[in-house]
């Protein structure tokens, strides 16, 4: 009845109307320019989690998985694996970052604000912060400040990768605040997420201050000690267990499938590289039939070397188990054991490794508790690790992390900026291990700046020896 209450109430209005315009021939019903923030919130997420996070054999985060030598293509040399890139490599994650992500998360943010909606602007904020560290710690400076402005500025220069990270803590800091206002509406089921839960959200905010005050231990201008002491400080009121970990399930139906399973279909030639599961077995690490999948062919642990001259069977090789790859599995973007080995890392360097041990010890526990591993066998893997010390600490805090972090493109940075996990450059390598990737050849095209002529080895603002 409300519909055909409608209908006529339109039909009477038009029947007043007499010689006015009744139909906007401009306005197409179909691709509506004015959306809720309730019906953007979704797809932004899921963008972050397949288009950034995930997907696709040239996709960015796959890319840094093939340097980390964790992920191998089952390809002849040259591929990514032995560092061969090209400009144009890089344009469909820069159109992700820039056209479909940051600017709709602009968009975004400006309408909650606009509308008095601080819960969505916090949120929005954060994913925003989350891109873009994701995407300068790739390629550098970026442009910002002078983005997302239209045809106002068509060539915006490029912001110092210093400045982005002031902006990034900007943004993480309105976020907080944001949240503390708590106005308007508040998301539900839109947020795949948290689901509303604006308290996780707030930790992951905090979470996320202490990743990016760690990333400049090393910078110019900063001191680790005081890097440390601004992570400590921000990780009181981060991520305090899995529960509160920044995730994306899936329900594994067609269409609906974790985007790492998608990865490692058969027909995408993807397998886990040797230098990966090989360290599984050395440590005798009992994580390694909750993470990896024996080769069909042989029922054996088996990574693919990267580098090789010949291409084998696909089934000869491992791929993720069901845990991390399986169709319905999670999509983990940041994990709160990544809180604990932050905790432990910036302990080290204020108080030693004696005093970084508990928060050590509390990453691994519950990554392996999170896969399936029975506290037993945990225990008696830390100890077979052994004790922190200065000799080993680093070096034991950064590959346990690396673990727990599993398919993240954040061991690409804390390689980087710690030397752990230990990697030598691969078979037939074109070049040492890259240290950053290539500006996207549409970028340079539309908006030349002198930053696009970096090569792969040259090293970050904040990568110092």
């Amino acid at each position: 009845m409300k519909k055909i209450y409608l209908i006529l109430s339109f039909a009477l209005m038009t029947a007043f109307a007499g010689c006015k315009k009744y139909i906007d021939v401009n306005y197409d019903p179909n691709r509506p320019i004015d959306v809720k923030e309730s019906l953007m919130l979704p797809p932004i997420q899921m963008l972050i989690s397949q288009n950034i996070n995930a997907s696709g054999d040239a996709n960015l985060s796959v890319v840094l998985q093939q340097y980390l030598q964790v992920m191998a293509l089952n390809q002849v040399a040259p591929n990514f694996g032995t560092y061969q890139m090209f400009s144009v490599d890089m344009d469909g994650d820069w159109n992700n970052v820039y056209v479909r992500t940051l600017n709709n998360l602009n968009i975004l943010t400006t309408k909650a604000t606009t509308n008095g909606n601080s819960n969505y602007a916090a949120i929005s904020k954060i994913l925003s912060a989350y891109t873009l560290g994701y995407a300068t710690d790739a390629w550098g400076d970026l442009p910002y400040s002078q983005a997302f402005k239209g045809t106002t500025v068509p060539t915006p220069v490029y912001d110092s990768q210093q400045q982005i990270y002031v902006q990034i803590q900007r943004l993480l800091d309105e976020s907080i605040a944001n949240i503390d206002q708590n106005t308007g509406a508040t998301p539900g089921a839109d947020d795949l997420v948290y689901f509303g839960n604006m308290e996780k959200w707030k930790k992951l905010a905090y979470t996320l201050k202490a990743r990016y005050y760690m990333h400049l231990t090393k910078a110019p201008g900063t001191t680790a000690a005081a890097q440390a002491q601004l992570a400590l400080t921000a990780l009181n009121n981060g991520m305090q267990n899995n529960s509160d970990d920044f995730k994306v399930a899936f329900t594994g139906t067609a269409g609906a499938e974790n985007p790492w399973q998608q990865n490692f279909l058969p027909g995408t030639t993807f397998v886990l590289a040797n230098t990966f599961v090989d360290n599984f077995k050395t440590r005798n690490d009992p994580r390694l039939s909750k993470m990896i999948k024996p080769a069909v062919q042989t029922g054996l642990y088996t990574g693919r070397q990267i580098g090789l001259d010949e291409i084998g069977s696909l089934e000869s090789y491992s791929i993720p188990a069901e845990f991390y790859a399986g169709a319905n599995a999670n999509n983990y973007l940041v994990n709160y054991t990544e809180a604990a080995f932050l905790k432990a890392e910036a302990t080290l360097i204020i108080s030693g490794a004696g005093a970084a041990q508990p928060f050590y010890t509390e990453g691994v526990l519950r990554h392996m508790e999170k896969v399936g591993v029975s506290a037993a066998d945990a225990n008696s893997y830390l100890t077979a690790r052994g004790t922190l010390n200065t000799s080993n600490a680093l070096r034991l805090i950064m590959e346990e992390k690396s673990i727990s972090n599993f398919l993240n493109s954040e061991n690409y940075t804390d390689w980087r900026r710690t030397g752990f996990p230990a990697l030598t450059k691969v078979k037939n390598a074109l070049s040492e291990i890259p240290r950053r990737v290539l500006y996207p050849n549409s970028e340079i095209t539309a908006n030349p700046q002198p930053q696009q002529k970096a090569k792969i080895v040259d090293r970050l603002w904040w990568d110092v020896n």
